[in-house]
């Protein structure tokens, strides 16, 4: 008998008619014998709608309240499920993380999943039930809720999968799979059957919205294979996993982009071992995130051109925080804001040469000026200008045949 966890998007459960859906693919996968266990997102919106009411409270709201707050969602929705799945002739009942537990490290809204207890949850599917536990959230060595960051669920789906030993974990969402780029930015988008988890750790890092990268870092470390796949559309959906069984040989998988990006250069730092760490310290203490950093050393070696990237929204916290440093000298600070990132990834880069000429080759023949690149072993990355990513993701799209 197999063991397979489901798990359900915000926008899968987000009305009764869609939770009355899900309870049929619920049924589908009973109905087949099999042991099932389901996490549950909150209704889409209501997460946003409680964050908002502890914004209408406190400029400040206590970060521990924070969570207890917010992972009320799932509740709602863990108990919808379970009130349904009752009403068509199962048993089923709605657990919260504490029941269980699921035991988290880490500090308010950004914790990790460590160990998740089974015993009574083994015992009562066993018996026949359907746990519906909530997702997103889990508790501390002080007995407080945490929850683990957005989308979240994923993760709890993960770490539940690892745990209960699950022979599937199929991730349910309002796209059926994932895609060569965003279909709603290039309509010929293909859908990628398989993908390897390093692969969908750049995609997920680099823009793509159908899982959080933290999720398939822990679907990678504990080797979970992860279907992605509609509650809205019956299709086959997308294996996310570390198996090279039955790849194609694309060289190229997939091409993710990024929006409000913004450019700082700052010329003539006078260069000295640490003065990088002098300009970083500040950022990362104000939870700043950077991202692509190129540097330049002048020819006498005692200057240096140090350009980086950051969300635009954190543009001016930034120059305020670069002027204030004491700890630097310069000559001059420079902005660029409206630029996007546009990324190439593929494991079969690693062993085929020409595909940074490829690329280059192709977004010059567009007239697309790049700012900046940054490279790994399996994705190569530019900087450009907001108004050129759709021509630039449209003729990549080309040059490697994933139209």
């Amino acid at each position: 008998m197999k063991t397979v966890v489901l798990k359900f998007g915000g926008t899968s459960v987000g009305s009764i008619d869609r939770i009355k859906k899900v309870c049929k693919i619920i049924a589908f996968y009973k109905k087949k014998k099999n042991r099932i266990v389901v996490v549950s997102s909150a209704m889409s919106g209501v997460t946003n709608e409680l964050i908002n009411k502890s914004k209408l409270i406190s400029n400040n709201f206590d970060k521990a309240e924070y969570d207890t707050l917010v992972s009320t969602g799932e509740q709602v929705s863990c108990a919808l499920i379970a009130g349904r799945l009752k009403h068509i002739g199962f048993k089923s009942r709605s657990w919260t993380s504490w029941q269980l537990p699921i035991l988290t490290d880490g500090p308010h809204s950004g914790a990790r999943i460590k160990s998740v207890g089974i015993k009574e949850l083994n015992k009562y599917i066993n018996s026949g039930g359907i746990p519906i536990i909530t997702g997103f959230q889990g508790i501390s060595n002080d007995f407080r809720i945490t929850t683990v960051g957005r989308s979240g669920s994923d993760a709890t789906a993960i770490m539940l999968s690892k745990f209960i030993k699950a022979d599937e974990c199929i991730i349910y969402t309002d796209v059926d799979g994932v895609y060569t780029t965003d279909p709603r930015q290039y309509n010929k988008a293909k859908k990628i059957k398989k993908i390897f988890y390093d692969e969908m750790l750049e995609m997920a890092s680099l823009g793509s919205k159908v899982m959080q990268p933290t999720s398939v870092q822990d679907a990678k470390l504990n080797k979970i294979d992860i279907k992605v796949k509609s509650s809205f559309v019956l299709k086959s959906g997308t294996l996310i996993t570390g198996s090279k069984n039955n790849f194609s040989n694309q060289i190229i998988t997939g091409i993710s982009s990024t929006k409000n990006d913004a450019k700082i250069t700052i010329m003539g730092v006078k260069d000295r071992p640490g003065v990088a760490a002098s300009i970083f310290r500040p950022l990362y203490k104000n939870l700043i995130n950077v991202d692509m950093v190129v540097q330049n050393i002048s020819q006498n070696g005692k200057e240096t051109d140090l350009t980086f990237t950051i969300k635009s929204e954190d543009l001016k916290k930034t120059e305020r925080l670069i002027k204030k440093n004491k700890s630097i000298s310069y000559k001059k600070l420079s902005f660029d804001k409206d630029l996007s990132k546009v990324s190439i990834i593929g494991v079969g880069m690693i062993t085929t040469p020409g595909i940074t000429y490829r690329m280059f080759k192709s977004l010059a023949s567009k007239k697309i000026n790049i700012l900046v690149i940054s490279t790994s072993e399996i994705k190569i990355s530019v900087l450009i200008s907001s108004k050129s990513v759709k021509k630039a993701v449209a003729v990549l799209h080309k040059e490697f045949k994933l139209d």
